[in-house]
């Protein structure tokens, strides 16, 4: 299957979420930007509200330092929700607003922060019961029009929201979690919608934000020694495996790896060569299920 997010994205998108988190300087960010397309990702995702309003300024600061850089990778954010944050001091209460107006504005400080003049996606962040898909819809044609945004897709969308808003627009990806310890959208028909489309999902903590690998639970012990056991069949990392599994599905998700240290980004590109067998990979499956399939 060929989607469009196959040639619009890196196989491995780089997750932006914590870069506020890691105190590093312009020249640290810029130089693991520079690492990540060494490994061939040149994705990266952010969204308006990460870092309190504050990570997308801090990669646009650090892209400033090697301008040529923008022509040589895909940027990604997300926008609909409003954090009641210094930043945005007009903000009373943590809301969605999915109003024209809010996406407009919002790609419009987007832009600023990256130091770019267009992103290549842009994505709803949540669902919003009081979305409007005319409206919507209009918000992301003027913005195509405009040379703002190449494509446009949603995050954390069940099927049915997302035909709402594709009846209207062209959307091009769906954003949602999953991993060995969340395994909701194989089973609630995200991935079989993505699929009957021709569309790629993006995954969101593919790792369960690190729970794989520090968890103490019984789901937790039981899934990272089925991972270690078949690493140790295949020469590579557990990390890799869990990567590996994401890969094998037939819709074709890019795992986001939201990760400073470059290692981790490199576990994730050799899943790109391991591809599982299916006993393996439902062996997998039934260590976080705990029982063997039906």
């Amino acid at each position: 299957m060929t989607s469009v997010l196959s040639t619009l994205l890196s196989p491995i998108v780089a997750g932006c979420w914590r870069m506020a988190q890691w105190g590093w300087t312009p020249q640290e960010r810029l130089r693991w930007i520079e690492q990540c397309l060494e490994l061939g990702v040149s994705s990266f995702d952010h969204a308006d509200i990460y870092g309190s309003y504050t990570v997308e300024a801090l990669f646009g600061e650090a892209l400033a330092l090697a301008p040529p850089l923008r022509s040589r990778l895909q940027l990604v954010s997300k926008c609909g929700i409003q954090l009641v944050s210094p930043q945005r001091p007009q903000h009373r209460v943590k809301a969605y607003d999915s109003s024209r107006g809010h996406i407009v504005a919002s790609v419009e400080h987007s832009l600023k922060a990256l130091r770019t003049d267009y992103l290549d996606l842009l994505l709803l962040h949540r669902p919003d019961p009081l979305l409007d898909a005319d409206e919507v819809a209009e918000a992301f044609e003027a913005l195509r029009a405009a040379g703002k945004v190449r494509h446009f897709g949603v995050s954390n969308y069940s099927p049915a929201q997302f035909e709402l808003l594709a009846s209207r627009t062209t959307l091009v990806t769906n954003q949602v979690e999953c991993s060995l310890l969340h395994l909701a959208p194989l089973h609630d028909g995200s991935f079989d919608h993505m699929q009957r489309l021709r569309l790629s999902p993006m995954v969101w903590s593919p790792l369960a934000g690190g729970r794989l690998f520090t968890g103490d639970g019984p789901t937790e012990q039981r899934v990272r020694a089925a991972l270690e056991g078949v690493a140790r069949e295949h020469g590579c990392s557990a990390a890799t495996v869990a990567h590996a599994w994401l890969l094998r599905l037939p819709c074709r998700p890019h795992p986001i790896v939201g990760s400073r240290r470059i290692e981790a980004m490199r576990e994730a590109v050799a899943a790109l060569s391991l591809r599982l067998e299916a006993p393996t990979w439902h062996a997998l499956w039934s260590a976080s299920t705990g029982h063997p399939v039906p």
